[in-house]
């Protein structure tokens, strides 16, 4: 992990340095996380550095005991499924709350992050790909005026996209049909069409699954 500057708040460059190291896998599954020599490694001192490994503990990509140092979450096959399950729940249930907020701004917000995934598909940058992906799923749950559920699609969608940069083997072929369902997703929420969308939400969500089980056998 690099040293943060001190430009912005520290928690944040805390809490964005570590997560990228978890996911970029240069901190792996049950790597101790000593907060003393991690806030040296960092160059912050204790306090900011508290607030980004809570933040990081209630997104479930580590855990905290009391009177032990955090660890790097472990992060099995069989519970990345049971993140997907949930996730299924929440990203249906969240177009019945948003349809009627929808208007044609928030569809050209939409249509942009389908462009960035299609730039990401071209471009071959497939780890930009999920994090865009994962940005299209927080832009739907934006909407939701329920700030508890905006918080677990959110902690749902980390979890979900950590599976795949960790776990998922083939990447590269799953990104263009994932593209491909969001744009029947934004084209029928253009229509206003909420059985239509949660068909295709649906449908979405079984796939994710398909391919995920797939790509980790």
């Amino acid at each position: 992990m690099k040293p943060i500057s001190q430009t912005t708040s520290l928690s944040d460059k805390a809490y964005n340095s570590i997560k990228e190291a978890i996911l970029n896998g240069e901190l792996q599954d049950n790597d101790v996380l000593p907060e003393e020599k991690l806030a040296k490694t960092l160059g912050i001192s204790r306090t900011p550095l508290r607030d980004a490994l809570k933040r990081l503990s209630i997104e479930g990509l580590i855990i905290q005991k009391q009177g032990s140092p955090a660890v790097v979450a472990s992060f099995t096959k069989e519970r990345s499924l049971e993140y997907m399950e949930i996730r299924s729940l929440l990203e249906v249930f969240n177009l019945e709350k948003i349809i009627d907020k929808i208007d044609d701004d928030f569809i050209h917000e939409l249509e942009e992050n389908l462009n960035a995934q299609k730039h990401a598909i071209k471009e071959g940058t497939y780890g930009d790909f999920i994090e865009i992906d994962r940005d299209f799923h927080l832009l739907l749950a934006s909407l939701n005026d329920n700030d508890e559920i905006q918080s677990l699609v959110h902690r749902i969608n980390t979890g979900v996209n950590r599976a795949f940069l960790i776990l998922s083997k083939t990447v590269p072929q799953s990104a263009r049909p994932a593209y491909e369902e969001h744009i029947d997703i934004v084209e029928a929420l253009k229509e206003r069409n909420l059985i239509k969308a949660k068909q295709h939400m649906t449908v979405h969500m079984i796939n994710v699954e398909k391919r995920f089980l797939t790509d980790t056998e």
